[in-house]
Parts: structure tokens; sequence; C-alpha cells
């Protein structure tokens, strides 16, 4: 992996036709991809939400071959991913993923325990799941042996049945709309409330579509897989388009095998540093 932007005197040694040949790519460290994506630091007066959301593209726009992401993946990529998760407090994922790709609870890792105890974090981070309908199968890992309890985002208007059904599966019932869906201010709110505030979320789509027309993501890592598809596959995010196209700026950019892993951040918050 190679760093392209931010340029530093490294980047341009490493150009072809910059004093020489380029050097050849090495494979990244766990912890040198962790600093390149950590979070802002809480400012003085302390940790607020931040949410950052991770997602794979084609080149022509699709986030997924087949209804799945991993087909247009990389060995690279899945460092990316398990890192991001290793580094946040909670994933937060749409209940048709969760069908759809089999999920399972997130794990701890070695590799990352002195970094999250250094950060105050539990061994693993808790799985959020947003579902208005709470149709899920209960019987998942997910829901059996997780680490760290599931927990699920719903409206107030959820059958009363299904939150039963979920609370004696284990999972931790957090109301976060008025209605039958998910208000995603008041979800962030709701898990920052719980203690977790470097969020993370991997989609679906209809859900980052959400989270973006709400305006409260934060932060985009999108990996730009080198491959074509066509087909009608979504893109990484969906739903009704925002009145005003919002503007990120990039804050880095890695380069692996002809796979980019841009990271693009809005301007930070009041009372934070910059990422």
């Amino acid at each position: 992996m190679r760093r392209l932007f931010p340029v530093t005197d490294q980047t341009v040694a490493d150009l072809p036709g910059e004093g020489g040949a380029a050097t050849e790519a090495r494979e990244w460290s766990l912890d040198e991809i962790a600093d390149a994506y950590a979070y802002p630091e809480p400012g003085p007066g302390g940790p607020v939400p931040w949410l950052r959301a991770n997602m794979v593209s084609t080149l022509d726009g699709a986030a997924q071959h087949d209804g799945r992401s991993q087909p247009i993946s990389h060995a690279a990529d899945m460092r990316v991913f398990g890192t991001l998760r290793a580094l946040a407090d909670v994933v937060v994922v749409g209940a048709e993923t969760v069908r759809r790709e089999q999920y399972r609870p997130a794990r701890a890792r070695a590799e990352f325990a002195a970094r999250r105890e250094a950060a105050g974090q539990g061994a693993a981070p808790a799985i959020a799941i947003v579902s208005a309908g709470l149709d899920l199968d209960l019987s998942l890992p997910l829901f059996t042996s997780p680490l760290v309890p599931t927990l699920i985002l719903t409206g107030a208007a959820a059958a009363p049945d299904r939150v039963a059904a979920a609370e004696r599966a284990g999972a931790r019932v957090v109301t976060a709309g008025d209605g039958a869906g998910v208000d995603p201010a008041r979800a962030v709110r709701a898990l920052a409330a719980l203690g977790h505030t470097r969020l993370l979320t991997e989609g679906g789509p209809r859900l980052l579509g959400q989270l973006v027309a709400a305006g409260v993501l934060d932060e985009l890592c999108l990996t730009l897989s080198p491959m074509l598809t066509a087909g009608g596959a979504q893109r990484i995010a969906g739903g009704p388009e925002v009145a005003v196209p919002q503007r990120f700026a990039l804050v880095s950019l890695l380069e692996e095998d002809g796979f980019l892993f841009s990271r693009y951040g809005r301007a930070p918050r009041a009372g934070q540093k910059g990422a």
C-alpha cells in the first residue's frame, strides 16, 4: 500500500519520474492502517459522536455484484474493513444487509487490544441493527453468541411481540424514532448516550442514503474497486436525493493493486480537532 494524498516527501519520491523509479509498494501493518484512519481527537468538551461510513464501489458505480459486496472487494480492502471495525465503538448496519450478508458479531482481535484499552473501549465493537419491522433471524450468531450484546435501533411503533422476542434473544432494543422507522439523528444521539461516540456504518445503500439525507454523516471511507460490472446494482447510497449536494473534503488517499482507498470528511464540528 502507498499513500497518494496528502502529498509528502516520501509520496513524491515514490512516483515514477520524480528522482527515479517508484519504490515497490509494501503491505502496511495494521497499526499503520489504524493510524491512517484514526477518529478525531475529543475536544475540551469531551467526545461527541463521529459517524463514518465504509463502502466499496466499482468504477461504474456498483456497490454490489450478485447482491453482495465481497466479489468487488480485495485483501487490502478487507484489512481496512477490519481495522475500521476495530477502531469503532459500534457498527451500525441495516436489517436488509444483515439478512443478505449473514452478518456475524464483531470479534476481539489481539492486534488491537492495547489500542482499544487505551481508548477506553471494550474488547470488540457492538453491532447495532437499524430495523423498523424487527424481521430478523434471532437464531443467528449475532444474537446467540455475540461478545457484546447486539443492539437493535427501531421506532416506538415497533410490534411489541417482536421487541419482546428480540430482548429474550439477548438483544438490547433502543427506541430511536416516534413512528415505525428510525430517525437517523435520534439514532446517533441514542448511541452516544450509551457511550458509543466512534460510530461506523457499513450500509447498506438504503441506510447510507438515509444518513446522508439526514445530514448526520461526518466521514466517508470509500474503496474504489478497479472493476466494471454493468447491470443494475445499487449505488453506495440510495433513496431520495438531497435538496443540495453535500460537499466533503478529501482527507487521504491510499492505493494498493489498483484499488483506491479514499477518506472524505466534513469540516470538524465545534469543539473537535480535525481527523
